[in-house]
């Protein structure tokens, strides 16, 4: 079973939907402050480019793709010069799901794994109900993702929530190029036998607290756009054991990325300048949408970002 940070990363987040609560105690990450609105605006002047940008031409017109990653700190949610251009000339934000979308909450988590869940959430620094009528299997993804505040980042400061306020502030409509129903199918099986054993798979992943570091390198590779390192994640993150957790990492990652590339295509299509953010591991591979875009013709173009403001955290 692959690990649980193959599932959240190459997903669009849901913690800001879930509503993931403070931490409460000494032994617990001290939850990262947001920017008041003298710090917001002084950080927008200096913010550097971070992550992966992309430009998509083809009919006259010029769409973008983007690489996000589903937790950062709170100045990440401010779009650096390049980024920042590309959205001022979008007119719609397509996201893999909209954060606010309500299908996201689903029935209460079968009893049989309900202690050792609320273990964890507890673990998690989290009050007891955070997740209550959160899907069982989202539930774990969530904590796994929980884990990055302990290495200094929190979803709650994720590209896509971020995003999806900055464009609706503006006026501008946010398009879904999947649905919550799709996510949830990859994430929590219909059949009850298949759904409890990836929750226990998920649990006993987190019960090992193997995942910090990992989170750690990925968003170190995210903000320094090193898309070299991002691409050979299956050979350091310590989360690809064998043939089966192969297939599944596929599974959740390449094999979607055809019909994410038909959903940016079919907006361009629509006389729409795109904006689309997209979790970064998308960007890699020979199934990488780059490349399934230039295959559907357009003129793909790797934004290269200027040098980061010096000490930029």
């Amino acid at each position: 079973m692959a690990a649980a940070l193959s599932r959240w990363f190459g997903l669009a987040c849901v913690l800001a939907a879930l509503g993931a609560g403070q931490a409460r105690a000494a032994d617990c990450p001290p939850p990262l402050p947001p920017l008041s609105a003298a710090q917001q605006q002084a950080a927008a002047r200096t913010a550097p480019d971070r992550g992966l940008l992309w430009t998509l031409q083809r009919d006259g017109r010029t769409s973008y793709l983007y690489g996000t990653l589903h937790v950062g700190k709170p100045a990440w949610t401010l779009p650096g010069p390049r980024v920042a251009a590309a959205l001022a000339a979008s007119d719609t934000l397509a996201l893999e799901i909209d954060p606010a979308d309500p299908a996201l909450h689903a029935p209460p988590l079968p009893a049989a794994l309900q202690a050792r869940l609320a273990r964890r959430i507890a673990a998690a620094c989290l009050a007891p109900g955070a997740f209550d009528g959160v899907d069982p299997a989202l539930q774990v993804v969530a904590l796994g993702v929980l884990e990055a505040r302990w290495v200094g980042l929190d979803p709650a400061y994720a590209q896509e929530p971020a995003l999806a306020a900055r464009e609706r502030a503006a006026g501008r409509p946010v398009r879904a190029l999947e649905s919550v129903a799709m996510q949830r199918a990859l994430l929590a099986p219909a059949a009850p036998d298949a759904a409890r054993a990836e929750v226990e798979a998920g649990l006993a992943e987190l019960e090992q607290d193997r995942g910090r570091k990992t989170i750690e390198r990925l968003a170190q590779a995210w903000n320094h756009g090193d898309l070299a390192t991002l691409a050979s994640y299956e050979r350091w993150c310590g989360c690809i054991h064998d043939a089966a957790d192969r297939a599944q990492m596929r599974a959740l990652n390449d094999a979607r990325n055809p019909a994410l590339a038909d959903g940016i295509a079919a907006l361009h299509a629509q006389g729409l300048r795109v904006f689309a953010a997209v979790g970064a591991l998308h960007m890699t591979g020979p199934q990488g949408l780059p490349r399934l875009l230039a295959a559907r013709g357009f003129r793909v173009t790797r934004v290269v970002f200027g040098a980061r403001a010096a000490g930029a955290q």
